[in-house]
This record gives C-alpha cells, sequence and structure tokens, in this order.
C-alpha cells in the first residue's frame, strides 16, 4: 500500500477572512532566508499553494500560510504567504492569523496579559504583540510595511466607467486608492459583486497603461490591489473611522479590510495631512468587520515620505485538521508537490 500523505493544518480567520496555517506535512524546504524559501515554493513547488487553494480542497477567497523555520535567531518561526495571485512578501491579516496559530499551536508559550514575540516574513522580520485574557488571545498587534505615495490624485478613462481618479500607495504591494462614493458606492454589502467588476475594470485599466516599481524591491509586477474608500469619520481627537473595500482579485473582494489596504490609507492620509504620528484609522468592511491602524512614525527613504504602522485585529480559531492528498484524483496536480510533503517521493 501506497503511504498516505497528508496535511496538518489549523484554519484561521482575521476580519472574515480565511487562512489555512499549514503546522505539518512539509518536508524542509531549502534556502538560508524565509524569503529564500518562499521563493523556492513559488518556482519549484507551487503545487501546495494550488492544493490548498483550488478544488476540491479550497476556494481563491481564503490564503495559506506554511510555518516554517526561521532563519532568524530572534524570531520564534517563519511563515510564507500564499494566496490565490501569488506569493505576497507581506500581509496583514495572515500575519494576525499566524502569530494566532503559533500561539495556540504553543510554539510560543500564551502568558497573561500583554506579551512580544517577532516572527519571520519573506519581507523581513515582524514584531508582534499579544494580548491573552483567560488564555483566549483577544488581539494581535503587528507592524505594518513602512508605506509610501507613489501617485496622488491620478486620472485613468476605464472603458464603461469613463474617467476615475486614483492614488497608488505602496504597503506591501501596490494599491490603487479610490474614492468609493465617486464611484455611487455607500460599501455595503450587497455590492460586492458590483465592487469587484468595478475594481477589475480599473485594475486591468491602470495595468495597461503604466507599471510601477519599488524604491529598493525595484519592479514587483503589475498593481494587483484596489482599495475603496468611504468618508472618515472622526470619533475622537486622534481616532478615525472610514468603511473600506480591498479588492485582490478577478471576483474577489476581502472579507476583512485587510492589514496592507490599511497601511496604504495611512500613508495616503498623511501624504494629505490629516494624521500625524499616534493617531489610529479604523477601517470597517462590507461585513463590519474591522482592523485598527496606528501611524507610528513618519520618515524619508530616497523621494518619498515613509509612514511606519501597526494594524490591529483579532484571528479565530475555526478548525483543525488533517488534508488527505490523493495524486490519483484527477482533479489534483501532484507533479509540484510530492517531493515537498514529509513521506513523499524524494
Amino acid at each position: 500500500m501506497k503511504p498516505e500523505l497528508t496535511l496538518q493544518l489549523m484554519d484561521t480567520h482575521a476580519g472574515g477572512d480565511v487562512s489555512r496555517i499549514v503546522t505539518g506535512g512539509i518536508a524542509e524546504l531549502p534556502g538560508d532566508t524565509v524569503r529564500a524559501r518562499m521563493e523556492y515554493l513559488r518556482d519549484h513547488a507551487d503545487g501546495l499553494r494550488r492544493l490548498l487553494l483550488e478544488e476540491p480542497y479550497g476556494i481563491p477567497e481564503m490564503s495559506v500560510d506554511l510555518l516554517v523555520p526561521a532563519s532568524d535567531p530572534r524570531a520564534a518561526a517563519g511563515y510564507i504567504i500564499m494566496e490565490v495571485m501569488g506569493y505576497p512578501i507581506y500581509s496583514g491579516s495572515n500575519t494576525i492569523c499566524t502569530a494566532t496559530a503559533v500561539l495556540e499551536a504553543g510554539i510560543v508559550p500564551k502568558r497573561e496579559g500583554r506579551q512580544r514575540f517577532m516572527l519571520e516574513s519573506p519581507a523581513g522580520l515582524v514584531q508582534i504583540e499579544a494580548i491573552v485574557h483567560n488564555g483566549v488571545v483577544e488581539a494581535i498587534t503587528c507592524e505594518g510595511l513602512p508605506s509610501y505615495i507613489d501617485t496622488y490624485q491620478a486620472s485613468i478613462d476605464v472603458p464603461s466607467l469613463g474617467p476615475v481618479n486614483y492614488s497608488v500607495a505602496y504597503s506591501g504591494g501596490f494599491y490603487a486608492l479610490v474614492d468609493a462614493a465617486g464611484l455611487g458606492f455607500s460599501l455595503t454589502r450587497n455590492e460586492e459583486r458590483t465592487l469587484a467588476e468595478t475594481a477589475h475594470a480599473i485594475v486591468e485599466a491602470i495595468q495597461a497603461d503604466r507599471g510601477f516599481s519599488h524604491y529598493t524591491l525595484g519592479d514587483v509586477g503589475p498593481l494587483p490591489f484596489l482599495h475603496f474608500m468611504g468618508p472618515v469619520e472622526r470619533l475622537a481627537d486622534g481616532y478615525y473611522r472610514s468603511r473600506s473595500a480591498t479588492y485582490v482579485h478577478p471576483g474577489v473582494i476581502c472579507r476583512s479590510t485587510t492589514g496592507t489596504g490599511t497601511s496604504a490609507r495611512l500613508a495616503l492620509m498623511n501624504h494629505e495631512g490629516r494624521i500625524q504620528p499616534g493617531d489610529k484609522l479604523e477601517t470597517v468592511s462590507l461585513r463590519e468587520t474591522g482592523f485598527i491602524g496606528e501611524l507610528t512614525s513618519v520618515g524619508q527613504a530616497g523621494n518619498h515620505q515613509v509612514v511606519n504602522n501597526n494594524i490591529t485585529g483579532k484571528g479565530y480559531v475555526i478548525a483543525h485538521s488533517d488534508i488527505v492528498v490523493n495524486c490519483d484524483d484527477p482533479m489534483v496536480e501532484c507533479g509540484s508537490l510530492t517531493h515537498i510533503l514529509s513521506g513523499g517521493d524524494a
């Protein structure tokens, strides 16, 4: 009999976005850093991402986070982020979910009150602060990537929509930032399908018109994301709230407002002089879930004013499971997968 090939998973969600944390079943990947292991997975073992995000095992709206050994001794664990569009080097919701998972799995022992530890993402070390109350992880705060405005108030002619004004921020990926009300949206759940169709048309038009380059990373591919911005309410001194919706893939509006989308908003509000270090923005999704972004400091990197920020949210564990990998199933393509499975063919 052939050995049964299985993956151990902890399914979690933050703000409604499901992250499948792969806790076991994968052999150690080549590479001296988490970034190098991510690149190996991307280039030589993309079957894992496809297996867990495509039928019959998953759906495109989910994300996958593979726990790997950290290369930096200061980090408790490393993690590789996989989404339907590929391998982002950072994600706020995935980081919140992964931090929750390492606490719930005992990789980092829980301590009552506030505790700090580090994880290693493909983008580098991430400082985590967890709040634990009666053994429950009540909140995770993680560092967002340094964010900046690449383009402010440009216009693009979009078929079926006409001229659309947008700005572009980098916050772990390039985001088009678009005023929702200007396109007739109130950012309610019944608009979800139309929001996805509208965002897709805008993103395709921008991709056809121009590319974007990060000041240190260079070409990171075509602009993939769009963030719809609702009106900003001032709830108290230094505390703001805005409805938001983030598009990440054809047909997909994130269930949460996303951490990187919230970081992009902070960068834009700072660029416009509307917030300062210490101020917070709560973004609220179509499903009434939210993240809180805090602008922690502002610096200069080359020609860009860069915003340092934190993102706070709550992760929930929703399932523990073993996935059985059936390579004789015609819906499963194991060619770029079996060599990294524990117990698989070398």
